[in-house]
């Protein structure tokens, strides 16, 4: 076990664990990227009602993909809120957040089961990219994608499931 900056613990095996995470999930949005060409869409939609991420071309949806949330970043707080700890979102969109917790309780890593983690290294963005990579291998999700938001973090959303349009 060792104890991280902000008293939190994990496992010895965790960091290289999440690490590769983090390379899966680079690898499967580069093939997102290829397949469905997100990221190059000029406009998306999330329906958080629906749990659908909708990707779009001059008025017409292009891509539709099956999304849970993992959490947000918040420059202004500095930190990171998972989702399952957020009461502002909708509970059938959280029960992948809720499996990392609970991979989280029983490896304890601290990280994955707290509420919020304080961005330590000064890089929200990576911070937020590598807790999400952390639920898209724990719970075998597709991909992920990070829509910004006002105050300078970003919502990341984890594809479960990603076509064209019909």
């Amino acid at each position: 076990m060792k104890r991280l900056e902000g008293g939190g613990m994990q496992p010895d095996w965790y960091p290289e664990w999440r690490d590769e995470a983090f390379e899966q999930l680079v690898a499967k949005n580069a093939a997102l990227e290829k397949e469905f060409r997100l990221g190059h869409w000029p406009r998306y939609d999330y329906d958080l009602t629906t749990g659908k991420l909708l990707f779009s071309e001059q008025g017409a949806v292009k891509v539709v993909a099956e999304i849970q949330i993992a959490g947000s970043t918040s420059a202004k707080a500095g930190n990171w809120l998972w989702a399952s700890s957020n009461s502002n979102l909708p509970s059938g969109l959280l029960s992948d957040a809720k499996r990392a917790r609970s991979f989280g309780e029983e490896n304890d890593i601290a990280a994955l089961h707290q509420p919020y983690v304080t961005d330590m290294e000064n890089d929200l963005e990576a911070l937020g990219w590598q807790l999400t990579a952390v639920m898209v291998r724990v719970c075998a999700a597709l991909g992920a994608y990070r829509s910004p938001r006002g105050e300078g973090g970003g919502l990341y959303l984890v594809l479960k499931s990603v076509g064209w349009a019909s």
